[in-house]
């Protein structure tokens, strides 16, 4: 059976859809004879269109992306001469590449995040002493130390009474208490979802913000913005309400396009970042952010990267963020959450070691 092409995958999925050519044009705001040389062969779609036809056909965006490069070789194959050398020295070269690490990022980085690959094999081979008892306290401290971050005063101690025993603590507000229950209740929502091949989707970002402000902000839990803010102590202003959809819609297409070359503590860190950075939620940004972020390492076999609350480690982790955000070096934070995830990596093996 001929495998399929691009052009191919493009067609069927609009016929599937049931929509006409002239309607896919108008969703991407083409010529409908670009969308029928699309289909017929007669061109490839740009990388930019690629992405809009997986958004609006519901492609999966690994098949299409793979479609999309063999025909994207295939011309090349037919226009370049000495093309079989230039592929063996890819081939040779990828086949070679030392891990998922960024080039850019220092050596004394690479070393460091290589070395937690070495820490989650010793993980692993202890992964049998697990419990959940050890889960349930570590949840319990990430919940106490995320919400410390964006200023709840419950101390850990009546983070439990509050989550575990449904105690009500006096002179706490209701707001510090539903923060308790709802991050304990988004963990176990991510949890579920941090299987390793799962592809993580708008919808469960959404959906993890709306269970930071159930009771809290019931009219936008698991909504977009649609008003500017400014971040308190911040240099940094987010972007306008009506850029929100569209740099979301590319954070998705980076997170695609890097979800398997990237190494996964960085690209969890980054997803963290570029996702405060657009801050597209009235409040919740942070938590929702770390949340991502765990999800992401955790479907990894990497262990919650728990940042802590106390005016020493904020004030650290917030001006790690404002670097990346106003002279987008990012070395800063990438190294604050590596070193994170290397003393939480360390916490949890001297636990199942003792």
């Amino acid at each position: 059976m001929k495998a399929l092409t691009i052009f191919q995958y493009i067609k069927e999925n609009r016929q599937a859809k049931s929509l006409k050519i002239k309607d896919l044009a108008a969703l991407l705001a083409v010529d409908s004879s670009l969308i029928s040389r699309y289909e017929n062969g007669d061109r490839l779609p740009t990388k930019a269109h690629l992405n809009l036809l997986v958004s609006h056909l519901d492609l999966d965006f690994k098949t299409a992306q793979v479609f999309w490069l063999k025909a994207k070789i295939y011309e090349l194959l037919s226009q370049e001469a000495y093309i079989d050398e230039a592929i063996n020295m890819v081939q040779e070269e990828y086949g070679n590449y030392g891990g998922f690490v960024r080039d850019e990022l220092s050596s004394d980085l690479k070393a460091l995040i290589k070395s937690l690959d070495q820490m989650k094999a010793n993980l692993n081979a202890l992964r049998h002493l697990d419990s959940f008892r050890i889960h349930e306290a570590l949840h319990l401290e990430y919940t106490f130390e995320s919400n410390k971050i964006e200023g709840n005063t419950l101390t850990l101690n009546e983070t439990d009474l509050v989550i575990n025993e449904g105690l009500t603590i006096s002179g706490k507000s209701m707001r510090e208490h539903l923060e308790a229950i709802n991050h304990q209740e988004a963990i176990a929502f991510i949890k579920d979802l941090a299987k390793p091949n799962y592809v993580l989707k708008e919808r469960d970002l959404l959906q993890i913000h709306h269970l930071i402000l159930r009771g809290i902000y019931p009219e936008e839990a698991g909504k977009y913005r649609k008003v500017q803010v400014m971040i308190k102590g911040s240099s940094h202003v987010p972007p306008g309400p009506y850029l929100v959809a569209k740099q979301m819609e590319d954070l998705f297409i980076w997170y695609n396009t890097n979800r398997n070359t990237s190494h996964p503590v960085v690209l969890a860190a980054e997803m963290h970042e570029r996702l405060v950075t657009i801050h597209p939620f009235i409040d919740g940004n942070g938590r929702t952010s770390r949340l991502i972020m765990n999800l992401i390492l955790m479907q990894h076999g990497f262990v919650i990267a728990n940042l802590k609350g106390d005016y020493g480690s904020r004030t650290a982790y917030y001006q790690a963020l404002e670097k990346c955000q106003t002279t987008a070096n990012k070395d800063d934070f990438i190294q604050l959450i590596v070193n994170t995830e290397k003393d939480c990596l360390d916490r949890y093996l001297s636990i199942l070691k003792a």
